[in-house]
């Protein structure tokens, strides 16, 4: 009898150390999240459609005034419906309904202090943060760490790029979000030095799941953050930015108020990969933080640094390039580095007045340096403090200039995420848009900063002119970013080129491995409401009169997007509408060709133009009818893509 008794004790003391405090379910009830409370330190778990998403995973946060992930006591939930309509017109989807379930659970630290964490789960999607209040008379704290990690069932497999050390590369600019990435490989491998990955990862579970991970709502109230490499059982904890970053200027952690909050992180989940593409989570949950000043224009544009590189910074060669986009039809154009020295200000407003004379409006490169780095591009000390800020961007206002390309950050530091924010509203008040380069992943800024319009925070198109492992790599990465980096924000990828050697010269050096149609396919695959396209004004003569054409009517705002099938590292094909036509590319990056039977709905009887590959690799171009069925049998050479065109 004795023993039965103690059986039950045991039993009841077990529940109470190991007790699940709190569930919510998505409205589908596919998605579910439970809440734990392990001998006071909270954790979550995830499962999808029945099966394991995130195995119980740590939360908390430690502060300056104490360890908030573990020796807490629960005190209460509350659960409630989030439902909101918005529009968005610089993303992969224009109208969005939102809703999810809301769990908010609460606990106490031993001093009775509190602490939050909000869960926000929709169909795919979770989104959550950590919220404190004020604590008696305190009303700022410090986050020095968080507790919070994401474990992976052992099977896992991932696509993962990793954190670039601080301090290094091109005159000491990274980390710079410029790095290759894992392909299918074990959790837990480990990255060089420990830097741990960049924001966003993406894991395959093996046949069960996919599952994406990323930060959305960093604002100058916050650093931005990564994943640790994962080395211990295939936990990924959240890592806030080295020591080192930025010449070791600034804390690696965030100050914030009381009652405060952390940025969102985001967890989206499906059994294919339709939920990873299609996801708006990082837009969903954050607002904008201020008005535009005025209605911002969208569109394409042309650059002559990306091909014919600093020797074209003249006036010459700016010239020819207003014209040739005047030919395309396109809304601007890039004059990049050092244009200040080479043009000078005095002859940059007569360009200008050129450039509107051709209906062409202008974006201005600019160094973000002041004290941070060696990038002695100028121009310099013009971007990095107020005074001076605003000193140029009311003569840029002034002369007409309709956006800026700032480049070299190198952080992700909350005095780095000021700066980037600093930026964008001073530029707002002078009607500017603005593209980062050389920069860190835009977390939610597309809805939360009006004028924002751009982040490169990929392998661009600069390393495919310098790098020769990056050309023959082309068509792997592409595979990728429909699925991970461009997924999350814009990426200002700055390619589609028609030269067949990557230079001026265009005859022999850096030969282009892909063909032609992959690089227009791509123009449809990489996603950013401004585009400034890698075509050169001897494309209007040497290259394929049809694909020209196409570039001309190329869209770079999209009403919807559309997973269609695909395989990370493998092969790509997505859809886009822009208003009521559709668009469909593919690029395919194995070494033979593929042959998919697509599923089309959207084309049902439609006739389309077929752009694709013949088996030379030669561009073709035909009429066809869809089937009433919307299926429709395509062959995607190696290296090579195909579009079509409603």
């Amino acid at each position: 009898m004795k023993k039965g008794i103690l059986s039950i004790l045991l039993l009841f003391i077990t529940n109470i150390i190991f007790a699940q405090v709190a569930t919510v379910s998505s409205p589908d009830g596919k998605l579910k999240l439970d809440i734990f409370l392990e001998e006071g330190q909270p954790k979550y778990s995830v499962e999808y459609d029945g099966k394991t998403a995130l195995e119980k995973s740590p939360l908390g946060l430690l502060t300056n005034e104490g360890d908030f992930s573990k020796n807490l006591t629960f005190k209460e939930q509350t659960v409630e419906q989030v439902e909101k309509k918005y529009t968005q017109d610089k993303i992969k989807k224009s109208d969005i309904h939102y809703v999810a379930n809301k769990l908010t659970s609460s606990f106490e630290d031993e001093k009775q202090r509190g602490l939050s964490i909000v869960f926000q789960v929709s169909n795919n999607d979770i989104a959550f943060r950590y919220e404190l209040p004020a604590w008696g008379e305190r009303r700022a704290v410090v986050i020095e760490e968080e507790a919070t990690g994401f474990k992976f069932p052992e099977y896992t497999t991932t696509f993962l790029s990793n954190m670039m050390g601080a301090m290094g590369a091109f005159a000491r600019t990274s980390p710079s979000y410029e790095s290759g990435y894992t392909n299918d490989e074990p959790v837990g491998k480990g990255t060089y030095g420990n830097l741990g990955y960049v924001f966003p990862g993406l894991f395959r579970l093996g046949n069960d799941n996919w599952v994406l991970l990323s930060e959305t709502g960093v604002s100058s109230q916050y650093n931005a953050s990564h994943l640790s490499d994962g080395t211990k059982d295939g936990l990924y904890h959240i890592q806030y930015p080295h020591l080192n970053q930025n010449n070791g200027f600034g804390s690696r952690g965030a100050q914030i108020p009381l009652p405060g909050v952390t940025p969102w992180r985001t967890i989206t989940v499906g059994n294919t990969l339709k939920p990873i593409v299609e996801t708006t989570i990082a837009f969903d949950v954050v607002e904008p933080l201020y008005q535009p000043s005025q209605e911002y224009k969208f569109g394409r544009g042309t650059w002559s640094w990306i091909v014919w590189q600093d020797q074209s910074m003249n006036w010459d060669d700016q010239v020819k390039y207003i014209d040739f986009a005047a030919d395309m039809g396109y809304e601007y154009i890039l004059i990049d580095a050092l244009w200040d020295a080479n043009i000078g200000y005095e002859k940059m407003e007569e360009l200008i007045d050129y450039a509107h004379s051709k209906n062409v409006d202008v974006f201005l490169w600019y160094n973000s340096n002041g004290a941070f780095n060696d990038a002695p591009q100028g121009p310099r000390n013009r971007m990095s403090t107020s005074i001076a800020r605003k000193e140029e961007m009311k003569w840029l206002q002034k002369i007409g200039v309709k956006g800026l390309k700032v480049d070299f950050f190198g952080g992700d530091k909350q005095e780095t995420m000021r700066f980037y924010e600093d930026i964008l509203s001073d530029a707002n008040d002078y009607g500017l848009m603005i593209i980062f380069h050389g920069c860190t992943l835009p977390r939610g800024w597309e809805r939360m900063y009006p004028n924002f319009v751009g982040s490169e925070a990929v392998l661009a198109s600069e390393m495919l002119i310098f790098s020769q492992d990056v050309r023959e790599k082309e068509a792997f990465y592409a595979t990728l970013h429909p699925f991970i980096r461009n997924t999350v924000g814009t990426m200002e990828f700055g390619g589609v080129f028609m030269n067949k050697f990557l230079n001026r010269g265009n005859t022999r050096g850096q030969e282009r491995l892909t063909t032609d149609v992959f690089q227009i396919a791509t123009g449809i695959l990489f996603q950013s409401p401004v585009q400034m396209f890698a075509l050169t004004p001897n494309n209007l003569t040497d290259a394929e009169g049809f694909l020209m054409d196409f570039m001309k009517d190329i869209p770079t705002t999209w009403n919807e997007t559309l997973y269609i099938d695909g395989y990370p590292g493998k092969y790509t094909v997505i859809a886009r509408r822009n208003g009521d036509n559709w668009y469909i590319a593919g690029v395919n990056a194995m070494e033979e060709a593929i042959e998919l039977q697509l599923d089309l709905p959207m084309l049902k009887g439609e006739k389309v133009n077929i752009y694709n590959d013949n088996n030379k690799k030669e561009p073709t171009l035909i009429n066809h009818t869809i089937k009433k069925d919307g299926s429709y049998k395509v062959t995607i050479q190696p290296n090579g893509g195909f579009v079509i065109k409603q």
